[in-house]
């Protein structure tokens, strides 16, 4: 594989994950509540940070896998990162908290308007 294509796909694998917790109600995206209740708030930041850490460290792997060697860096870096992370999740957390509620009413409102 070239490396652009791995960079490529890193990136998708980046947008993916930073939306997945936000996208399921699964605890650790494995153990179902019982009860069927919403996850709360903390849990899905929790698993949004380490999914971060987890998706850091598998692109300083493909990096010292591809170079052969760890370039330094400083805090801006993982700064950025962080807040690329969070841009790339905009789209499942609107979901989560907005549009959801939003095509839930659109259907209330919809399903009394025909009786």
């Amino acid at each position: 594989m070239t490396q652009s294509l791995i960079v490529g796909l890193w990136l998708v694998l980046a947008a993916v994950a930073a939306n997945l917790p936000w996208l399921t109600e699964r605890w650790w995206f494995v153990i179902a509540r019982p009860d069927r209740r919403a996850k709360p708030f903390w849990l899905r930041l929790i698993e949004w940070g380490l999914l971060y850490g987890l998706i850091i460290g598998i692109g300083l792997g493909l990096e010292y896998k591809a170079t052969g060697a760890m370039h330094e860096r400083d805090w801006e870096f993982y700064t950025v990162t962080l807040c690329l992370f969070a841009v790339s999740a905009l789209p499942g957390f609107i979901y989560r908290y907005q549009l959801r509620r939003l095509l839930e009413q659109a259907g209330r409102t919809c399903t009394q308007r025909t009786e």
